[in-house]
């Protein structure tokens, strides 16, 4: 990546118990096998952190472990300490990174001190940036909503992927995220598409219900049986094998949404 481009900044957000952090896991295992993905960072935002858990890793340090301990310093500290903050936080934010094969992933984590701390929340915020600005493609597991990646992570998305199961609550949360993005314009969105997850058959009119609250749909992913033994036995997602059928699915959505051709 040259050092005037700025990342690919690509997130999943859903209702839970959609598959929102397989999928998460999925695409970060095709992606690491491409070339054009480039250097690849996985960002942990939602604080229920169970990203970690499919990819099967422990995260070194969270994000919300950075900031508590920013708070402890700037709260004792004097005026020259406090300009050093800056630093710090960004070298923290380095080593808070977990290397995996093929990507990095860097959880933010929960945090315990309660209160707004706009100036540390925005030295978090200018770190991550900074840190991004290694890698050539960014992935971000997002909760529900999209608060979370708007006050932590970035306020600008090349694309929006929004998993849903095949369930009247499921679309009702992409409706709700949609609106998000169109009308409250809590982040800007180049692409959002939905990701129907667990298909199993219906497909016609689970196109014809995305079309009625106004989503494209980015890809249709079956009922795999490996992804749920996977899932129950707690074996990291990255290890299914090269004939599973969501992964298969999810490759075609990457083709065509995620990193076409030019």
């Amino acid at each position: 990546m040259s050092d005037d481009a700025s990342p690919r900044m690509i997130a999943v957000a859903g209702k839970g118990g959609t598959g929102k952090t397989v999928t998460i896991a999925v695409l970060a295992r095709l992606l690491a096998e491409r070339e054009d993905a480039g250097r690849l960072l996985l960002i942990d935002a939602d604080p229920a952190g169970g990203l970690l858990c499919a990819l099967g890793i422990e995260a070194r340090r969270t994000m919300g472990e950075v900031r508590e301990a920013v708070i402890r310093t700037a709260k004792g500290a004097d005026s020259q300490a406090k300009a050093e903050l800056a630093d710090k936080v960004e070298y923290l934010a380095f080593e808070a990174l977990t290397e995996m094969d093929g990507f990095s992933v860097l959880a933010m984590g929960r945090t315990e001190t309660l209160g707004c701390y706009c100036p540390v929340n925005s030295l978090l915020r200018q770190a991550i940036k900074s840190l991004s600005l290694s890698f050539d493609t960014i992935l971000i597991d997002g909760e529900a909503g999209l608060e979370q990646i708007n006050r932590q992570v970035v306020r600008h998305l090349d694309a929006l992927v929004v998993v849903s199961d095949p369930t009247a609550r499921g679309l009702e949360t992409a409706s709700m995220i949609k609106k998000m993005i169109d009308v409250d314009r809590a982040i800007r969105c180049e692409k959002l598409g939905l990701v129907f997850n667990r298909v199993n058959g219906n497909r016609e009119a689970l196109a014809q219900s995305a079309e009625r609250i106004g989503i494209d749909v980015f890809g249709m992913i079956p009922y795999d049986e490996t992804v749920a033994e996977f899932d129950f036995a707690g074996t990291p997602i990255t290890g299914l094998p090269a004939d599973s059928t969501a992964l298969t699915a999810y490759a075609e959505v990457i083709d065509k949404h995620l990193l076409p051709t030019p």
